[in-house]
């Protein structure tokens, strides 16, 4: 954390001022009555689908239906601005860091705990304050109408997506806290019906069908033990896609009212050429210029001809398009859209107790809800959005690096043998490969010449350093295809 500039710790500036919120209320309700006073929304099915050890909950989701089969998504964003002013210590720390920072060793919260587990958190039975994000969803998936207001809310049932995942998919039965709400079985499986219809909608508008293969450490006591996969599943679609569209919705209200707003994007990918030869080794033509239309079409013929391969395909691509970026936007339009998603309009606005950039969203949010001016002027959004990438980068790489130490404790016992790997990275800086049957990626400090992202190759590990977090592999043997 250090070495890449992040605070791993908090201020003791910081810390005092949490310790005058540890009376707090939960954030402050405002006006009871009045034109500009939240919603009273505490008695919908409200539930959190999150990861099985997730503690700060950022959002909730319920559907209603309504007539001419149209759905009404409602989803709830904690309100943590109410408790972190803006200028204040625990503030500048999260405007320093812009991110909280996970890795194996353990968790760096942008936010204090007794904030982002606590009173910024729409935790279970607990009665919170929240920014509402509605929208009205056709039959088809489309968008028909949307708002975005505070409301007071409760959590029915905090519930995990692989559980979720498995009831959906009918490999299991509804988890317990599920069937303990009544009515909540059937509004979840009405969030999951229209969550597909909106991603298969985006789809069609040339959002990318990627599947990359996550790995998380799995821990006996204190003894690191295995890297598990995190699979995408059906309860993860549901969350994803009703995020994507909340996150359209605030950025599209934002420019309504005439305010600026931080947008994030993911420009033309820049090494589109490479892509191109991907898709031509596997007999598919992709035009000379970049299409996310053409490009998606490639990835769901990729992942039905070959599932099992589909992942290494997905990161190749990846890491061919680049990674996103902030910028500010100031009502004109001009900003750039999100190539992966195929949206214009694209705000990170959904987890503000974790992303630095969703609570500066959140703060231009009740401006404009309450009437007032914008809180920031375009020379500090311009300097915040390149802030928030630039130390997005420098956390990623804190969980890389970490993400590797334990991946070389692993593997310790296995120098000298021999993988199958895919190429993540080709550049100046080096050539790097991810093995296909362990989720640990290297550098390839032998055999590079010629290499490129995408292609296949049969790999040696050659030396580890556990502490730097360093993975070195040799080349073997090639098998592009």
């Amino acid at each position: 954390m250090l070495e890449r500039g992040l605070f791993p710790d908090f201020s003791a500036a910081a810390l005092a001022e949490l310790g005058r919120l540890q009376s707090s209320e939960p954030a402050a309700y405002g006006p009871t009555d009045g034109p500009r006073a939240p919603r009273d929304l505490r008695s919908l099915l409200w539930s959190s689908i999150d990861n099985d050890d997730s503690r700060d909950l950022d959002q909730l989701t319920v559907a209603e239906a309504m007539p001419e089969g149209n759905v009404r998504i409602l989803v709830a964003v904690a309100d943590v601005v109410s408790l972190v002013e803006d200028g204040s210590a625990i503030d500048e720390h999260a405007r320093h860091n812009t991110t909280s920072v996970y890795t194996a060793g353990g968790i760096f919260p942008m936010l204090p705990d007794k904030l982002s587990t606590d009173l910024t958190s729409l935790n279970l039975g607990e009665e919170r304050l929240a920014l509402v994000v509605e929208q009205v969803v056709d039959p088809s998936g489309t968008l028909q109408d949307s708002d975005v207001y505070q409301a007071r809310v409760n959590n029915h049932a905090k519930l995990a997506y692989n559980s979720v995942a498995a009831w959906l998919d009918g490999s299991g039965g509804p988890p317990a806290a599920v069937a303990a709400v009544s009515g909540l079985e059937e509004n979840l499986r009405l969030q999951d019906r229209t969550a597909q219809k909106m991603k298969g909608l985006r789809h069609v508008h040339g959002a990318l069908s990627l599947e990359t293969i996550e790995a998380k450490p799995v821990f006996d006591g204190d003894q690191l033990r295995a890297l598990d996969i995190d699979e995408k599943n059906r309860a993860r679609e549901i969350i994803e896609d009703f995020m994507i569209s909340a996150n359209g919705v605030t950025a599209r209200y934002l420019s309504a009212k005439g305010f600026p707003s931080i947008r994030r994007v993911v420009r033309t990918p820049k090494r589109w050429d490479r892509i191109v030869a991907l898709a031509a080794e596997r007999k598919f033509d992709l035009p000379g210029t970049p299409d996310s239309g053409a490009l998606e079409e490639f990835l769901v013929q990729q992942r039905a001809a070959d599932p099992v391969r589909f992942p290494d395909l997905s990161l190749a691509v990846i890491k061919l398009l680049g990674s996103g970026e902030y910028v500010a936007e100031f009502g004109k339009g001009d900003a750039p859209g999100h190539f992966g998603l195929a949206v214009k309009d694209y705000a990170h606005s959904t987890a503000p107790n974790r992303r630095y950039p969703d609570l500066l969203t959140q703060r231009l949010l009740r401006a404009a809800i309450a009437g007032r001016s914008a809180p920031y002027g375009k020379d500090e959004l311009d300097v915040l959005a390149a802030h928030c990438t630039k130390t997005e980068d420098a956390a990623t790489k804190v969980e890389r690096q970490v993400a590797k130490s334990a991946a070389a404790l692993l593997l310790e016992s296995r120098i000298g043998e021999q993988f199958d790997s895919i190429v993540t990275g080709a550049s100046a800086k080096g050539t790097w490969v991810r093995l296909l049957t362990v989720p640990v990626e290297g550098k390839l400090i032998q055999g590079f010449e010629g290499a490129d992202v995408g292609d296949r190759m049969r790999v040696q590990l050659a030396s580890l350093d556990v502490q730097r977090g360093f993975i070195d592999f040799r080349r073997v043997a090639s098998s592009k295809h």
